[in-house]
């Protein structure tokens, strides 16, 4: 009989090591489980009289905190098992998928409800196979809970978005920024509060050596001179403390001529350019202030300063809305187009708009992943391949524990600077003033507004805890949650679906293009 189980992808080959060793804070989840592994361990083989063959009765409590440790699912025509707190990836035959689900009743009760399904011996032999990787170390046991977990005590600041226009020459329908205002003064950032930014920023950053600066908007180079004079600055002082500074762009591209190319390229800086794919989907969101489409125009521009540099130092970054549920399509345009670094994202925070993705898109969009990590593969199987950002899951270590439970870091280690010189938590919170921590001048932060971002992470967002994606996740989007039910402990169960499906597809890319690397 063929082997049930096959390492794919395993992280660790004994044991949860101590970074990953991460859980709940709640004492009754404990309680709750404690309790529930006596009932496991009380449990008769006998055939319960409301049970039929082939059928699982299956207790909540257990099927949660299983859920939370295994994740079993099926995609791209193969299934397989996340071993959540080790990182390890298992492909399952069909027998060992489903004895993986049940794992957890007695072997007998499994072998008597299984049986009728893929034969007695086939069940037995395929839970005694996932016994027996669960007595050496090669899957966690499913029903360990996380231990206690506390946010690290010292708050430094790594990163900051700086928005340096407050302005932008199109006018986007989806735009979160309100065209590039984020609803407050059409301004750009004057030189004294850029440089006044990063020297917070050096202030703010201890002992850290390694720093991040991102130049926002609007549309940045609206505002090129201060971006330039804002590098140089940094460079300076960095250097002049010991420290580095990695500078970032986002742009429109309009206005990416050759100067600015070369400038960009000069000082080694990663470029996010937007481009939501063919030329009907672009043009449909992203219009000039006349209502003109601006893809003939950015076109030509993204492709050529593409080609003036490596894959890794730049992201062609495209958004979906309800009117490009297709967006594969999109993505693999980009790709025709000689992108080799993508990202295309869902709309964000337009769900009572006609463009806003919604709850019963979720079907559809599903589909459309798995169907872009099909076309996905087939590129790279010709020898064709580019990256797309969402697929690029690490399963051989990955952000540190850190980043894996708290997720950006917004409001705590990263902190976005209006024009004026106001703080706020992220670049999504730009102009909400509830959100508004300081400014770059007194150099001083709304201590209770960063202990409000440090105690969100996935230990105490409603669900995450008992959430398979937890580790890669990192419990979602603060601003989206909060823009979706106004607290940013509360996911955006939209965001989430949208999240957990492309993490199984970026899972089973990975474990498969490793299967095709092998063979």
């Amino acid at each position: 009989m063929p082997v049930g189980v096959q390492d794919l992808v395993h992280r660790r080959q004994s044991g949860v090591p101590a970074a990953w060793e991460v859980t709940s804070r709640e004492p009754e989840t404990a309680a709750t489980l404690k309790a529930g592994r006596r009932q496991s361990r009380l449990r008769e083989a006998e055939e319960p009289e409301e049970a039929e063959p082939g059928r699982l009765n299956t207790e909540g409590w257990q099927e949660m905190q299983k859920e939370a440790n295994w994740h079993v699912f099926s995609a791209l025509g193969t299934n397989f098992l996340l071993d959540v707190k080790t990182g390890g990836l298992h492909e399952l035959d069909d027998v060992a998928r489903d004895v993986a689900i049940a794992y957890g009743a007695s072997r007998d009760e499994v072998v008597w409800r299984l049986g009728p399904v893929h034969t007695d011996e086939a069940v037995a032999e395929a839970y005694d196979e996932i016994d027996e990787m669960v007595a050496d170390g090669r899957l966690s046991h499913p029903f360990t809970p996380d231990e206690p977990y506390e946010p690290a005590g010292e708050v430094l600041v790594k990163a900051l978005c700086l928005h340096v226009a407050h302005d932008c020459n199109l006018r986007c329908r989806y735009c979160f920024g309100k065209t590039g205002s984020f609803g407050m003064t059409r301004e750009l950032m004057p030189e004294r509060v850029a440089k006044a930014a990063i020297d917070f920023l050096l202030a703010r950053s201890g002992g850290r050596r390694n720093l991040n600066v991102d130049f926002f908007g609007g549309e940045p180079l609206l505002n090129f001179g201060v971006v330039r004079s804002s590098v140089e600055h940094g460079r300076a002082e960095a250097a002049r403390l010991g420290k580095r500074i990695e500078f970032t762009l986002t742009t429109n591209a309009v206005l990416l001529d050759d100067d600015v190319a070369r400038f960009l390229n000069d000082n080694d800086m990663l470029v996010v350019l937007s481009l939501d794919g063919r030329k009907e989907t672009h043009d449909r969101m992203r219009v000039a202030p006349g209502g003109g489409g601006s893809y003939d125009e950015v076109v030509p521009r993204v492709r050529r300063f593409i080609a003036s540099r490596p894959p890794e130092s730049y992201f062609v970054r495209g958004t979906y809305t309800r009117a490009n549920l297709d967006f594969a399509s999109d993505v693999m345009h980009l790709a025709d187009l000689g992108c080799r670094s993508i990202s295309v994202e869902p709309v964000v925070g337009a769900r009572d708009t006609s463009y806003g993705i919604r709850a019963d898109d979720l079907d559809a969009i599903g589909r459309e992943y798995e169907r872009l990590a099909t076309l996905f593969l087939e590129r790279h199987a010709r020898g064709e391949g580019f990256s797309f950002y969402h697929f690029n899951v690490d399963l051989d270590g990955g952000p540190c524990l850190a980043r894996r439970l708290a997720g950006c870091g917004a409001g705590v280690d990263y902190l976005a600077v209006a024009p004026d010189g106001s703080i706020y938590p992220c670049h999504q919170f730009v102009g909400r003033r509830e959100f508004l921590m300081g400014d770059v001048f007194k150099g001083e932060v709304d201590c209770e507004l960063v202990e409000r971002f440090r105690g969100a992470h996935v230990y105490t967002k409603r669900g995450c805890a008992e959430c398979w994606a937890r580790f890669i996740c990192s419990g979602g989007c603060h601003a989206s949650a909060y823009a979706s039910s106004g607290d940013i402990l509360t996911p955006d169960p939209v965001a989430c679906a949208i999240q957990k499906k492309r993490i199984e597809c970026a899972l089973a890319v990975q474990a498969l293009r490793n299967v095709h690397a092998a063979s």
